[in-house]
């Protein structure tokens, strides 16, 4: 059996409840990624097979630590479970794309599909979009791209409350052009990874029965954070035996505006009358103090399950609110703030983290850190797979597991070059258009040939083989270990690639990174499930286009400030917490004013209130830089919202004595100065 002993009495409650629907109220550091671990593990340690369990996260890196830690609370027990053997802990779309390799032939695809990413998205709307909108009348693609998505996830809402008609008359002409451009290069979206296996469960049943009888335990982590392909996936798997557990928190619903339905969490007991309900309260992560300003300030909220936080930690230190006259004091109070805790009281850079509304809010914190020589990271910058080599690496990946696919062909065709520029390239995709097949087919084409140069012609043949070279390669059994990953590394270097990447930068430090970049990638790439190199290679494609977290861990300094927006903070926990900006137009933001909603935005103050452990501070300033200007700024409403009794305030804009507790700080400087 499985220890109970660093459970509360909650905590133990959700754990062993396994039977029927289970509604986890979980309020922010309440330990309720303990509570699902300790769950996978009870119920292995039950009996069930650990392949009867699905537990669905929001990233993968969250995937990866839950199995583990279940791993860990199983060892011991007699009831663990093995690399073959084990629970299916996965996102979302990583579920959808499980599902799809094995059945999305029912749909008219085939098994070898690829996953467009955001980039390749706005390609292929470009395409279309040149093609039907008018000179008048042209949307940007971003706009198309976040409609077309929004449409996919609330299952046709998306079309309530526009008012532009335009814009959904060429939209709805844009999606069907879109769907079937996608499905011609056999390739699928993001969304398509949640809307296809709900295709497949509704027109195939038997395909529905497998999964329900391999799931016969579902636990849905975020379940505020759902959408509704979301939910109506789970719906259909846990709906025959109806053993799920979802486990959220409606005071931390804070991405309405990406898709997320509220409702879901709302109304679950709607869906399933018999759900337990159990809230997790006690705190493990803030003091009181803290807790009793993140209450008050949510429950002015009324649509929320009520609950209220508490934590055995004392009251703690009262939150600092301080006024600025402009955002560039104010960051230079900041960093003042944390000079002095790092040096004179001995506290680790690391230990500190800026919260902030909006991106551009960044910019003089970080100024002022440069100058106080304070290392940070912000969190959130160019991604990692958005590196130039590192999707021209991917896009040849997938072009050798599906040529088929013509954004990410015409990508690598002349990368290096290698004379298909792009008159060539023009006509071999207007060649493709007439003949209705992809640009590698077009390429192929005897006749297509007759219409170019010759020189022309014989760089698209040598184009063609070095692909068909490369696929028939991959298509065997791999004979020794890295075998994989040195072909990759060797096809590279011998087709001009790396020496191509040297030319790109100036510097050649930067240019060798790139290099450095690509091999890191590659390393581990023949541990993927597969039994040819190509089914290694698919898998590998799988996890790289789905797992947008993993490039954080590897480059972040180390003892270093965190910079972070209160979006991106959800699920993070810092000592020290800074919340810059706490003004009406950042928190709330302005568009939200505009269209009411106020509700999501106090949710998302209360996120970045409970980020913090031992100490808060609160900044606004008197006026803001607004295109090239000071503007008059004002606190947020949300200030009055927070019991005044726990506020300790402070008016940066005079020359008033420093608090009781600064004075206290340097006090204790000086006589560490002198020794004593």
């Amino acid at each position: 059996m499985v220890d109970f002993k660093n459970l509360n009495a909650q905590q133990k409650s959700a754990v062993t409840t396994v039977n029927g629907p289970v509604l986890i109220l979980a309020g922010a550091g309440t330990g309720k990624t303990r509570v699902i671990t300790y769950r996978i593990a009870y119920l292995v340690s039950m009996g069930v097979s650990p392949e009867n369990i699905l537990a669905v996260t929001f990233t993968n890196k969250a995937a990866r630590e839950m199995l583990e830690r279940a791993r860990k609370l199983l060892n011991g027990t007699g009831n663990g479970f093995d690399a073959k053997k084990k629970p299916f802990i996965s996102t979302f779309h990583s579920l959808g794309a499980y599902i799809l390799r094995n059945h999305i032939d029912k749909l008219g695809y085939k098994s070898n599909f690829v996953i467009y990413n955001e980039s390749e998205q706005l390609t292929v709307i470009k395409r279309i979009l040149s093609e039907i909108a008018s000179k008048e009348y042209r949307p940007q693609p971003e706009a198309v791209a976040a409609f077309i998505s929004r449409i996919k996830n609330s299952a046709g809402k998306g079309f309530e409350n526009i008012v532009d008609g335009n814009f959904t008359a060429l939209a709805e002409r844009l999606l069907k052009r879109y769907n079937a451009a996608l499905k011609a290069c056999n390739a699928v979206d993001f969304d398509d990874l949640l809307l296809l296996p709900i295709e497949l469960f509704k027109k195939f049943p038997d395909v529905l029965n497998h999964y329900r009888q391999r799931f016969k335990y579902i636990m849905v982590d975020e379940y505020q954070d759902t959408n509704g392909a979301q939910f109506e996936m789970i719906k259909l798997l846990a709906g025959e035996h109806r053993n799920i557990c979802v486990v959220g928190d409606d005071d931390q619903s804070i991405y309405g505006w990406r898709g997320a339905e509220l409702s879901n969490i709302l109304r679950f007991e709607e869906h399933f009358p018999e759900a337990k309900i159990v809230k997790l309260e006690q705190n493990y992560r803030s003091t009181n103090t803290i807790l009793e300003a993140a209450n008050n300030l949510i429950s002015h909220n009324t649509e929320r399950h009520t609950k209220r936080l508490w934590s055995s930690k004392g009251s703690g230190e009262k939150i600092r609110l301080r006024c600025f006259e402009n955002e560039e004091k104010e960051a230079e109070g900041i960093a003042e703030w944390i000079m002095f805790s790092n040096k004179m009281m001995g506290i680790p850079l690391e230990h500190h983290a800026v919260l902030f509304r909006t991106n551009q809010q960044s910019r003089p914190i970080e100024t002022a850190l440069r100058r106080a020589q304070i290392p940070y990271n912000l969190v959130g910058g160019q991604s990692f797979f958005d590196r130039r080599e590192i999707r021209d690496l991917v896009a040849y990946l997938k072009v050798f597991v599906n040529p088929e696919d013509d954004v990410n062909l015409l990508r690598i065709t002349n990368v290096p070059p290698r004379g298909l520029g792009e008159g060539v390239m023009e006509k071999l995709l207007a060649a493709s258009h007439r003949l209705k097949s992809s640009v590698f087919s077009a390429m192929r084409n005897g006749n297509v040939l007759k219409e170019l140069s010759q020189r022309s012609a014989s760089a698209v043949e040598e184009f063609t083989e070095l692909i068909e070279n490369a696929r028939n390669y991959l298509a065997g059994k791999p004979k020794k270990p890295k075998e994989l990953e040195e072909f990759l590394v060797r096809f590279f270097k011998e087709t001009g690639y790396f020496e191509d990447l040297l030319k790109y930068d100036k510097d050649i430090e930067t240019s060798e990174n790139r290099i450095q970049n690509i091999k890191d990638l590659l390393a581990g790439i023949d541990n993927f499930e597969g039994e040819t190199m190509i089914e290694k290679l698919q898998s590998f494609l799988s996890e790289v286009t789905l797992d947008s977290d993993r490039e954080n861990d590897k480059k972040l300094k180390p003892n270093a400030v965190t910079l972070i927006t209160m979006h991106s903070c959800k699920g993070l926990e810092f000592p020290h917490v800074f919340i810059a900006g706490v003004e009406d137009n950042l928190i709330p933001h302005s568009r939200s004013i505009l269209e009411d909603r106020i509700d999501e935005e106090r949710r998302l103050f209360y996120v970045a209130i409970t980020r913090a452990m031992e100490t808060l501070t609160i900044s606004h300033c008197a006026s803001r830089k607004s295109y090239g200007s000071y503007t008059p700024a004002h606190p947020s409403r949300f200030l009055k919202e927070l019991p005044q009794n726990l506020l300790e305030k402070e008016d940066g804009l005079s020359n008033k004595p420093v608090s009781k507790e600064r004075a206290k700080y340097y006090f204790s400087m000086i006589k560490n100065m002198l020794g004593e």
